[in-house]
Parts: C-alpha cells; sequence; structure tokens
C-alpha cells in the first residue's frame, strides 16, 4: 500500500467516505462467509469458513497491540521514510515491516497493512483454513482451495480487470498502490500499482516503492525495475492512464468492477 504513517491518525477531512482499496474479491461459492471488521484505523473484510473468521479477529487485534506498544516506545518507527534497524526483541510484526521496508530503502510502515493481512491468515491456516482471505484496505493476504478472481478497482469505469487466482496450498500477496485513490500518502502518479508476492509484507512495501516511481508513462519500465531480481515477487501491474504495464507472472482477466466488495470505510 502507499505510505503509510497517516494510517494511525484520524484523517483531517474525515467528513466524507473514502474508499480505502483498490481490489476487490469475488467468487461464486456460497460456503464461505464474509465479515466487515474494523478496530481503530484498521478496517477489512474477511472471507473463510465462518469458525475461522474469529482467528482473524484475534490475530489482527494482537498485531495492534504489539505494534501499537512498540510505537508508544519509539514513535520514530511510524514517522521514518527511510530505512530503520530494528532492536533486538522487537514483536515479529515489526521484524517484519522493517524487513520488508528496508529491502526498497524506505519506511517500515509501508507494509503496516500487508503484514497485518498476512499474520491473520496465517493464524487462520494453523488454525486449519484452506480458503482464507484478509483484505485490508486493498492489501490482501489469501489461501484458496477454490478460484477467486481479485478485480483491481483503479477508480474508473472503463477499466475491468481482474487477477484470477487458481487454487494453492501457500499464501500469496497482492497488495497496491495508489497515487489517486484513498487517503494514504504516494509520490507516484499511478492509477494503480500491484504487486504479488508469497511474501505479503514485501508485496506491500514493494507496490509502495514501485507505485512512488510511476510519474508518467516512461518511467513504468524503471519503476518495475526497482522489483527485479527478488525472487519471492512474481508479478506485477501498472494502470497509468489509458496503459497497463505488467511484470513478471501476472494472470490478468476481465473482470468486471463490484463496488460493492470493496473494502472502504470513513478515513
Amino acid at each position: 500500500m502507499n505510505k503509510k504513517e497517516d494510517k494511525f491518525h484520524p484523517a483531517e477531512n474525515a467528513d466524507a467516505p473514502q474508499f480505502r482499496n483498490h481490489l476487490t474479491i469475488q467468487n461464486s461459492s456460497s460456503k464461505y462467509a464474509r465479515e466487515h471488521f474494523q478496530l481503530k484505523e484498521t478496517i477489512v473484510t474477511i472471507s473463510s469458513e465462518k469458525k475461522y473468521i474469529p482467528v482473524a479477529k484475534r490475530a489482527i487485534r494482537s498485531c495492534r497491540r504489539d505494534l501499537e506498544n512498540f510505537i508508544r516506545r519509539d514513535p520514530f518507527f511510524m514517522s521514518t521514510l527511510e530505512e530503520y534497524q530494528c532492536p533486538d526483541g522487537a514483536p515479529p510484526i515489526v521484524q517484519r515491516m522493517a524487513d520488508s521496508g528496508n529491502t526498497f530503502g524506505i519506511g517500515p510502515m509501508s507494509a503496516v497493512a500487508g503484514t497485518i493481512a498476512e499474520m491473520a491468515v496465517e493464524a487462520m491456516v494453523d488454525a486449519g483454513a484452506t480458503y482464507a482471505i484478509v483484505d485490508n484496505g486493498g492489501d490482501i493476504a489469501l489461501i484458496n482451495d477454490e478460484t477467486v478472481i481479485v478485480g483491481i478497482y483503479a477508480g474508473r469505469e472503463d477499466i475491468n480487470i481482474g487477477l484470477e487466482i487458481k487454487p494453492r496450498e501457500s499464501i500469496l500477496g497482492i497488495c497496491t498502490s495508489s497515487g489517486r485513490i484513498g487517503h494514504s500518502i504516494s509520490f507516484g502518479n499511478a492509477d494503480a500499482a500491484t504487486i504479488l508476492s508469497g511474501d505479503v509484507s514485501l508485496a506491500d512495501a514493494a507496490a509502495t516503492a514501485v507505485g512512488n516511481a510511476v510519474s508518467d508513462l516512461a518511467s513504468v519500465k524503471k519503476a518495475f525495475s526497482i522489483v527485479e531480481g527478488i525472487e519471492s515477487i512474481t508479478g506485477g501491474l501498472i494502470i497509468l492512464d489509458d496503459h497497463i504495464g505488467l511484470y513478471g507472472s501476472v494472470p490478468v482477466v476481465e473482470a468486471p468492477q463490484r463496488i460493492e466488495y470493496i473494502t472502504g470505510g470513513w478515513v
């Protein structure tokens, strides 16, 4: 997702709702529950068998508690836009966020939403789930035993594309940054910059870094060069005006926009 410093503060203009994400999840099965859950600034949609949804909520609460306690001790963690060196004994969520941000030379809050989503799905898998999706404001962690379509919302009615995710036995991250949609700050100009990776925290930071590097059409190739050589990043997609750029393996399909599936909220 985009730079996240503002995610732990109320927005100055909080009198109007905004979409907090750029992805929608669509599947045809009725055996899985979908539930919207908000904990302070964290707004998620959880999809799984109903019995695993409380597991995700507990994991999210635990992540938030550990992160907030750490930030109270070291507020610099939340404000820095540069690499952060984790102290010994830092909570796992802090370590993951710092490692992901450091990979791209950016701050750890660039990975906050993806890391929370990842740790929630990990908890669900540990509890026995084979289908578990946590969409944290457009940064998605998922494992699926049936095909799902992850629709990409770029804020435009003329773009109807998505990613077809076949059944898989390992967690996948699909994270998006936008310079034009949502409340988070971005230094770029992309309608959407989406990264796919088995490391969800890394995908979130990568989407931030790639999105920040997109200023115009000529910059798209250079933006993708940021993730070249990182084995765990399998694909990427950039939408800029009428153009779509692809990197690696991206299972693009035509998918009508389903605004009702977007994880949104008051920011």
